[in-house]
């Protein structure tokens, strides 16, 4: 086959990784990709974003396969028209992508279904959801209702950050997507990532994570797209897996396929678990980044087998295959992450680093300049490491991050310090 992923971050670097181990995968092209990418793909200059553009593409290059990375162009409809045009594609419609591009909308879905989450309100005016928090007090969490790039949540301890998110969000510190905002209770407990192969009928779990948001130890300071991840996450027993399936996940695929939008790809439910009870935080409609890079290390070429199945609706006979193994990544970040940073700073000692089946620094945001890799975004590298158990990964991971050469990076240096 001749397989087009969409991306350029480190959740791209990871699938076109595992994609590249089956025999299965004839030749891959990454679009736009990045500089760890290109050593092990073709690398394409595409705007994701344009339809046309991409369907363009993919019959130029006699594309069998699409998979579509980001949640931008899934929510943008360009899965759409490559269906269309009669691309196979990995990856929900546009009407199914509003489970992420709309918290209202993932609400609606909750409330029909009867999926467990947190109660809930929505504002397109900051005085009465002002009014709103003070009746409700603190902690209380503020989320801008679209796209919001992994940062329009803000979980306010006080009520005068959360006072003050409500203005940002309308004061438009998100553009769009926080022209309506979801306020909903604090749900305390403990986290996990629960990702489900979806057909448009058939769910198949493919696995857990649990992933660390906030960008300081001990899970302090502000929140980002993640600075780390481990799989599986613990919590999720068999019984809390099974609840969060039966309650929650084949629930809400339920409800979207009588509403006439079945959802085909995978869905990534967040969660909150107290008490051995899963509770709906939100649904991505895409991998996590960096969770999706522990599944890949975990899963290796049968990942493409597993997404084929489920864009021609063949889930029904398809297993995953676990190894009673464990991996961890920690995320390399720029200097001043969330917050504002240099780019362009040159990363060295990656040549030194073994990439095998238990060692893998996957490429977030970096290319090539003059011959050195240089880092073009916040989150940068993704070092990810296997074991028989998760203080084996980690010791292997942070082993890799010693050797690298980026005085301009930084990483947090307790992933996985929930499970150890």
């Amino acid at each position: 086959m001749n397989i087009l992923i969409l991306g350029s971050g480190g959740r791209e670097h990871g699938l076109a990784w595992a994609v590249m181990q089956n025999p299965k995968c004839d030749r891959l092209i990454v679009a736009p990709g990045n500089a760890g990418i290109a050593d092990i793909a073709d690398c394409a200059d595409l705007d994701i974003m344009s339809g046309a553009a991409v369907v363009g593409f993919a019959e130029e290059n006699a594309i069998d396969f699409v998979i579509v990375g980001p949640e931008a162009p899934l929510a943008a409809g360009v899965g759409d028209d490559l269906r269309t045009a009669g691309f196979l594609v990995f990856g929900p419609s546009g009407a199914a992508a509003q489970l992420e591009a709309s918290k209202s909308f993932t609400k609606e879905i909750c409330d029909a279904s009867g999926a467990p989450t947190a109660a809930y309100a929505r504002f397109t005016e900051a005085d009465p959801a002002r009014d709103y928090v003070c009746a409700q007090g603190a902690p209380i969490v503020i989320k801008a209702d679209g796209l919001a790039a992994g940062k329009g949540v803000i979980v306010a301890m006080t009520l005068d950050e959360a006072l003050a998110a409500i203005d940002d969000m309308f004061d438009g510190a998100f553009g769009g997507a926080g022209a309506e905002v979801v306020i909903e209770e604090f749900l305390d407990g403990e986290e996990a990532s629960f990702f489900v192969l979806c057909d448009g009928e058939t769910a198949l779990p493919m696995g857990t994570a649990q992933d660390h948001k906030r960008v300081g130890e001990g899970d302090t300071g502000p929140n980002t797209g993640g600075m780390g991840a481990y799989s599986p996450a613990p919590v999720m027993s068999d019984a809390v897996t099974q609840k969060a399936l039966d309650e929650i996940i084949k629930p809400s695929l339920a409800e979207m396929a009588r509403r006439g939008t079945p959802f085909q790809g995978i869905l990534f439910a967040g969660l909150m678990i107290k008490d051995g009870q899963p509770k709906l935080i939100e649904y991505n409609v895409r991998f996590g980044d960096p969770e999706c890079q522990v599944l890949m290390m975990r899963l290796g070429a049968q990942v493409l087998d597993l997404l084929h199945a489920a864009a021609e609706a063949r889930l029904h006979e398809a297993h995953v295959n676990w190894a009673d193994d464990h991996a961890l990544t920690v995320v390399m970040a720029a200097q001043g992450y969330p917050g504002s940073y240099e780019k362009g700073s040159v990363i060295k000692g990656l040549e030194n680093i073994p990439e095998d089946s238990f060692n893998m620094v996957f490429h977030a945001g970096t290319s090539r300049k003059d011959g050195q890799i240089v880092a073009t975004g916040g989150r940068v590298l993704n070092v990810t490491a296997r074991g028989t158990t998760l203080a084996e990964a980690a010791e292997r991971a942070y082993a890799m991050v010693d050797r690298i050469d980026w005085p301009q990076g930084f990483c947090r240096q307790d992933i996985g310090w929930r499970a150890l």
